[in-house]
């Protein structure tokens, strides 16, 4: 389980509010669905996709599981990431020996967007290899599963959210085996929702009181973006200067009066960059650069005046 050093260790590189370290932290500690919400840009998915950080343990996964005569596929290469036999960790002995049909793998991680459809939440029968194919949770098991961009389904947020209900409450899960035959599995992960959008829009309270921890990403402080200013020119290998950063903060985030993103930086500078290469510059960047980049990275309303 994670801890607070953990945590720490984790995420050390990354810009967090101490408070916001301690909740991610708790959070995944608990082992409770968690919501994450907050305007696009703020670091959500980043943030999300890294926890599985804080789970340092090897779990066994078997290659398949049989339930009566159905074979349902479970082991995944794009999903779980094997282990060599030198690197099982955390006390994972088997007195007998090493099981074949257990494979040593880093804890999973499944991320889902906007293509997710209810079909990849449910057994699916394969007629050319007379198989089952395991559900998106059932691969995710002793790992995370994050639904990206949670309202920007096909389905409505009501019915993906409502296939949760259960699997949370009574940590089980009850899959569609075909011709009216149902099996039932352990619920064991922890399933992360992230969104841009107001949660109270996508379900009601009953609902979001099933969820343990909703988490808000914002915007950031001066202080904050500067951090991530710096790391992005170290990342880049290009010099920091802050009267070029004074600039960008000034004359351009307080004259058009913009928050404080934390994407902003990596992508200012990176377009700054491209501008400067495609010119065959040379140097530090200048506030011309930074300026053209800024002017190409938003939309400009100047059309409607």
């Amino acid at each position: 389980m994670s801890t607070k050093l953990g945590a720490i260790h984790c995420f050390g590189s990354m810009v967090l509010a101490q408070s916001m370290l301690d909740q991610l932290g708790v959070a995944l500690n608990s082992g409770r669905a968690i919501m994450i919400y907050g305007p696009a840009g703020t670091g959500k998915t980043y943030v999300s996709s890294r926890l599985i950080r804080l789970f340092a343990e090897a779990i066994w996964v078997p290659h398949a599981i049989a339930i009566n005569e159905s074979v349902i596929e479970i082991y995944d290469p794009q999903v779980h990431k094997r282990l060599g036999d030198d690197e099982h960790q955390n006390g994972l002995m088997l007195n007998e020996g090493i099981d074949r049909r257990l494979l040593c793998c880093e804890r999973p991680i499944v991320i889902t967007g906007g293509e997710l459809t209810m079909e990849q939440l449910d057994v699916r029968y394969d007629p050319y290899a007379r198989q089952y194919q395991a559900p998106l949770q059932l691969k995710a098991s002793n790992g995370l599963l994050i639904i990206d961009d949670l309202g920007r389904q096909r389905m409505t947020p009501g019915e993906l959210l409502n296939r949760w209900i259960v699997p949370m409450e009574e940590r089980r899960d009850f899959l569609n085996l075909g011709g009216g035959r149902h099996c039932e599995l352990p619920f064991d992960l922890i399933l992360v929702f992230s969104t841009n959008l107001n949660p109270l829009e996508l379900a009601d309270e009953a609902f979001l009181r099933r969820i343990g921890y909703k988490l808000q990403f914002g915007y950031l402080k001066p202080g904050e973006y500067e951090r991530i200013w710096i790391q992005e020119t170290q990342r880049l290998g290009i010099p920091y200067d802050p009267l070029l950063l004074s600039f960008v903060l000034h004359d351009l985030y307080g004259a058009e009066n913009m928050p404080l993103v934390p994407c902003h930086p990596r992508d200012l500078l990176n377009m700054a960059c491209d501008r400067q290469r495609y010119l065959e510059g040379a140097g530090p960047l200048t506030t011309q650069e930074l300026e053209w980049a800024w002017r190409n990275y938003f939309v400009q309303l100047d059309f409607l005046g």
